[in-house]
């Protein structure tokens, strides 16, 4: 239930945030660690700190891909309508 109204919280917060002057802060609010920190405390808690330190590693690489698929967006969406440019990503 608390994961489920968190979720909710921050899609609340993205839309409001699309909606100002400063709507380039929404694209940060999905970075903010909220679920990192409970999936984080989970492994933690069962599996124990080596889990949890090997899941830190894994989560740094995944910020390879992420940078790809933002690169790409930018890139596409230069030059195709938007949603032929989230498909090419």
């Amino acid at each position: 239930v608390i994961k489920a109204a968190l979720g909710a919280l921050v899609v609340l917060l993205i839309g409001v945030l699309a909606k100002t002057k400063n709507y380039y802060i929404a694209g940060l609010i999905p970075l903010f660690p909220t679920f990192a920190l409970i999936a984080h405390y989970i492994v933690a808690s069962e599996r124990g700190i080596e889990a949890l330190r090997a899941t830190i590693i894994f989560s740094m690489w995944s910020i390879i891909p992420y940078f790809v698929y933002l690169a790409s967006l930018w890139y596409f969406t230069g030059m195709m309508r938007l949603p032929a440019a989230f498909v090419g990503s």
